[in-house]
Order: C-alpha cells, then structure tokens, then sequence
C-alpha cells in the first residue's frame, strides 16, 4: 500500500479539476478522481505517468446515487483524505425564462447540493482524524448577481457563504476550508454551456494550471479564500464588492449575454 496521502478531486476530467488533480499528484498525493464524461479515463492515463496511485470513478455527482458511489469508491481504498478538491460544476447560459427548469434543477443539484453532501461526508471522516484540508471551487461571480447564468451565479454565491460558514464552524478542529475564486478561465466551461459567442467567453482567460497552483497553494495555507488568476481578477472583485448591484448586473449582463438570448 502506498505511503502517500490521498487526495480526492472531482470535475477532474477537464479543466481546473484536472489542472487540480496534476498539481496533487506532482506534489506527491494519491488521487481518487471522479467525472461523468468519457475524458476522465484520459486524465487517468496521463495522471498515472507520474508513478502515483490514481483510482477513476466515472459517476454523476448531480445525483446522490452518484455521490455516495464515489464515497463508496474513497473507502474502498481504506485510506482517510488528506485533501479534497470539490471543483465538478455546471452553467445554464440564457434567459431564466426561456431555458428548461430541468437544466436549472440540474445545476443546483451538482453545484450546490452535491457540494453540501459530498462536504458533509468529508468533514465527518477529517473532524473524527483532527486533520484535513478542503478546497471547494466558487467563482469570481460569487460577490455579484449574473444575467444570463443566474443559477449559476447563484450556486457559486452559495458555495462561497457556505465554505465561510464551516470555516468558522471548523476552527480548532485541525480542518480547513478554503474557497478558490477564479474568473474566467481556460477550460471547456464556456463551450459545454454553449457559451462561446458571450463576451465573456471571447474575453481574455486564465490558465487552469495557474489557478489550480493558486487553489494548492492557499489550501496549504490554511486561508479562507484565494482570488486566483490575474490581478484583474481581484480589482473586478473588489469593484463588484462596492459597486450597487443594479450597476454590477448591467456589466455581468452585457459579458454573459450571448447574441441569441
């Protein structure tokens, strides 16, 4: 058995779930990854050329079958977390009243409710060690309402109170919970919610493997949250911060708005 610590990373088959799970195993961690796309299977080939353990479990988290699957799959290894790296996510670009209710339902199930459950189990398994380091993926748009992603924006304002919540809840415990807030990014979001033509999406990005660096790196530190990215990313927060919402929903509404909606 190997005398690595274990790290579990979901969303990991793209991305900054893969970027996360890269900067793990190069830090030496053995890695439970999870994603509901065939591509998962790639990250696990190219995971496993650095001589760590890597255990796949294809499953979708947006339903608690999904969930307890893969916690079923983390015990399988009899070996407590060192690090979880809640990232899986999804957006649902356009008019709220224009897109399927399923598709919102959808996203507040892998967002946010599976976020809470898969939390719960974690924290149950680090508190009862006294040790362990959660990172959970929220978003820029976290501190400003989001036109044409408004459950989206919405999940991640939720994600980002409740890691601050257990935060403070988890003082003392020898756990802690950090928040990664990252703009936009380089990854397959923009074209997996059919977002390409958004300003947004056609704007200036990030690369997921300096976030994922960013998001290692203040975990490690133990701090509530990291803005990571460009420095543009933490003058957009502040400005979103102070700005009224009726001026920050005009400027996320004109970045968001695809030309059809």
């Amino acid at each position: 058995m190997s005398a690595s610590e274990l790290a579990l990373v979901t969303g990991a088959s793209s991305g900054i779930g893969r970027a996360l799970a890269s900067v793990l195993v190069g830090h030496g961690y053995d890695v439970v990854v999870t994603a509901d796309d065939e591509a998962l299977h790639e990250c696990v080939a190219e995971l496993r050329e650095s001589g760590r353990e890597v255990v796949a479990v294809q499953a979708d988290l947006a339903t608690a079958g999904g969930v307890e699957e893969l916690w079923r799959a983390v015990r399988a290894t009899g070996r407590p977390l060192a690090v979880a790296a809640l990232n899986a996510g999804m957006g649902v670009p356009g008019r709220f009243a224009d897109t399927p209710l399923e598709d919102h339902l959808r996203l507040v199930d892998l967002n946010v409710r599976s976020t809470v459950h898969l939390a719960k189990l974690v924290v149950d398994q680090m508190t009862s060690r006294g040790e362990g380091r959660i990172l959970v993926t929220a978003s820029l748009v976290a501190v400003a309402p989001t036109p044409y992603q408004s459950t989206y924006g919405a999940s991640k304002a939720f994600v980002h109170s409740f890691v601050e919540g257990i935060r403070h809840e988890l003082r003392g415990t020898g756990v802690t919970v950090t928040s990664l807030m990252p703009g936009p990014t380089d990854t397959r979001f923009f074209q997996r919610a059919d977002m390409e033509d958004a300003p947004v999406a056609r704007g200036p990005k990030d690369d997921p493997m300096v976030v994922a660096r960013d998001g290692f790196a203040a975990m490690m530190k133990g701090r509530a949250h990291v803005r990571a990215g460009s420095v543009l990313n933490g003058v957009m927060t502040e400005a979103a911060r102070v700005l009224p919402d009726r001026i920050t929903s005009v400027a996320m509404g004109m970045a968001n708005r695809r030309k059809r909606d």
